[in-house]
């Protein structure tokens, strides 16, 4: 029962959890310069070549009445408390508020037309890295100290030293058909192929498959290093621990002791990362998007705050909180299931 109480009260704590992580930053980014406001001004008076958005058009002056027109525009004329309260409860934590950026489209669909781009792109990497690294940390605990162990540290670190921009630059090189000498195996850029409405089934699988390939192997790589030390040292522990030892004085095998038992326990420290699967549809990585102009949530993300587009950010944010703290308690779970002779009651 204290594992049930235990995993009710983190439930009921992702509640209060949530609302002070988006009362801080919805109103932190009231008062970040070059918001919605001065970016209107700044318009208007032809700043930026843009066409005025009130008034009568672009002019050297902007003034008082135009500048408080422009503030009830975007709602900043109201206190914060009760801005914050049409985003939360009005505006369903500002899923249906209009983009600055693209006052014909809310928050939610834009965040929608990236989603499976995102979710694609950051599940695929993800698992890859786990089903890649996990085997890869156990082997190199097992035959720690020898020629695979020392060379596979070399490719490893090798792989995680290389920034993945520079990376993924090498790989379009190669692979994309850039330089002339070197193969085109794979497209240059996007999600996607334009014909792709009119492939069969299995045509838009592997479109999207030649598309993808190259930007999670960036990712993949990137998460080389510390998911296969994180394994392979947490293994090293387990196996010097005494009951590998009790194990083998009472007549079972190395095998058993470590796939029985050892290899058991080295997967709690894992299991942190293992939460990050609820996140990283949305997290993935804005470098590597960048690079090959994947138009997913790191890039959504980045032009939000690069533009100032709140209703988007806040949109993305909310969504990122409360599926990281739901993830925090999947990790708890994940403890449980791993070690069932872990509780969380008070010593």
């Amino acid at each position: 029962m204290e594992r049930l109480d235990y995993f009710v009260k983190r439930l009921l704590l992702i509640v209060p959890t949530f609302l002070g992580i988006t009362v801080l930053c919805f109103t932190l980014i009231q008062f970040v310069p070059g918001g919605p406001v001065e970016q209107a001004i700044m318009r208007m008076r032809g700043a930026e070549g843009g066409e005025a958005s009130f008034g009568e058009g672009a002019s050297a002056t902007v003034s008082e009445q135009q500048r408080r027109e422009i503030e009830a525009y975007y709602g900043f004329d109201q206190p914060v408390y009760k801005r914050y309260w049409d985003w939360l409860v009005t505006d369903k934590v500002g899923m249906k508020m209009h983009s600055y950026r693209f006052p014909d489209k809310t928050a939610w669909q834009l965040i929608k037309e990236r989603f499976k781009v995102s979710l694609v792109f950051g599940v695929t990497g993800f698992v890859l890295s786990y089903l890649v690294c996990i085997p890869l940390g156990i082997v190199k605990a097992l035959r720690h100290n020898s020629v695979f162990d020392l060379f596979s540290s070399v490719a490893v670190f090798v792989g995680y030293a290389i920034p993945p921009f520079a990376l993924g630059m090498i790989l379009k090189m190669l692979f994309c058909g850039t330089v002339d000498s070197f193969w085109d195996i794979f497209p240059l850029s996007g999600f996607h192929s334009e014909n792709y409405a009119q492939l069969s089934p299995t045509g838009k699988i592997q479109d999207i498959f030649m598309h993808m390939f190259l930007p999670v192997l960036c990712y993949v790589i990137g998460n080389f290093a510390v998911l296969t030390l994180l394994m392979k040292n947490s293994l090293i522990e387990q196996i010097s621990r005494d009951y590998v030892r009790t194990v083998l004085a009472k007549g079972g095998s190395f095998a058993r002791a470590v796939w029985g038992h050892a290899v058991r326990n080295a997967m709690i420290p894992i299991a942190t990362g293992i939460s990050g699967i609820m996140t990283v549809m949305f997290a993935g990585s804005v470098i590597i998007e960048k690079v090959f102009e994947i138009p997913g949530m790191g890039r959504l993300s980045l032009e939000a705050i690069v533009w100032r587009d709140y209703p988007v950010f806040m949109g993305i944010l909310a969504l990122t909180s409360i599926l990281s703290l739901l993830g925090n308690v999947v990790a708890d779970f994940l403890y449980v299931i791993i070690d069932p002779r872990i509780n969380f009651r008070k010593q």
